[in-house]
């Protein structure tokens, strides 16, 4: 499956990135390569990965010179393998060394987390169990790694606060307790996508289900405690209509054992805060 980001959407965000990176002017490239020099670029797979950002790659030197060129063979969310070419760029060689590394930041990085989600999603294939992002993002790239989840197969959990009520730790000891949370959480129906409350013991489970709030958060529970927990809710909620999600302490080494434990949903965190760039290069020769 693949993906179309439209990267136009964020040249706002991009101009910020390479005005980071250009400070008062790219003093190496401007004394050494002449302004009328015309270059192409390739972009290049070093390792096996999920394509993500490769829009976004293309618009960076589409800022830096509005005659550039881009030739895009693989879009986001097809798979390549090293040696594998997914575009190509012809462009002013100044805007191709001027915005090379934060092009190849950017993909690198989505490219990175859309390939993390992809093994995690390998990992329970056949179980019904969906994996979920979290808010565990880079500040100021959080849509663009959500959507490299996506891209990688995986599913976004709430955008931002605003969304939904997800009543954790330090809220429920803040509130006075499981009860008294959910209790209070009720006044944002109708605004809140749905309510879910974090548990860590089956006794906060129990209480919390007297409330049937719309999603349970298992928190850093075994696979076995969560597979327990599981059956309490089913029995009490024979129609699945609250959603079942673990979270804490998940790796690709123990998802499966969560995913077959009967949960709905696995959150991840390390899917944006720990994914590995993924090795790719540019190559630019004089046209």
């Amino acid at each position: 499956m693949s993906f179309s980001l439209d990267a136009s959407a964020y040249r706002e965000l991009l101009k910020t990135f390479l005005a980071e990176d250009l400070g008062a002017g790219d003093i190496t490239t401007e004394t050494t390569v002449p302004s009328t020099q015309r270059a192409r670029g390739e972009v290049i797979a070093k390792a096996p990965l999920v394509l993500a950002g490769i829009e976004l790659f293309a618009e960076v030197f589409r800022l830096l010179d509005s005659a550039a060129d881009a030739t895009i063979i693989f879009r986001d969310g097809e798979e390549l393998a090293p040696g594998q070419i997914p575009a190509g760029i012809r462009a002013s060689a100044r805007a191709l060394l001027s915005g090379e590394r934060v092009a190849l930041n950017l993909l690198q990085r989505l490219s990175g987390v859309a390939t993390e989600t992809r093994r995690y999603v390998r990992a329970v294939e056949g179980t019904g169990a969906r994996i979920l992002d979290t808010r565990k993002t880079t500040p100021g790239l959080r849509a663009l790694e959500k959507y490299a989840v996506l891209v990688g197969g995986g599913k976004s959990h709430r955008k931002d606060l605003g969304e939904a009520v997800l009543i954790k730790e330090n809220h429920i000891r803040l509130a006075g307790g499981v009860s008294a949370a959910l209790a209070a959480a009720e006044s944002a129906r109708g605004r809140a996508a749905w309510i879910e409350i974090e548990v860590t013991t089956l006794d906060e489970l129990r209480e919390a289900l007297v409330h049937a709030p719309d999603v349970i958060l298992l928190d850093n529970m075994s696979p076995a405690l969560v597979r327990q927990a599981v059956e309490q809710v089913r029995a009490r909620d024979p129609l699945r209509k609250i959603r079942i999600e673990a979270s804490g302490g998940i790796t690709l080494a123990n998802v499966r054992g969560y995913a077959e434990a009967g949960v709905d949903w696995i959150s991840v965190g390390a899917l944006t805060h720990s994914a590995p760039a993924v090795d790719i290069s540019f190559e630019i020769e004089p046209e």
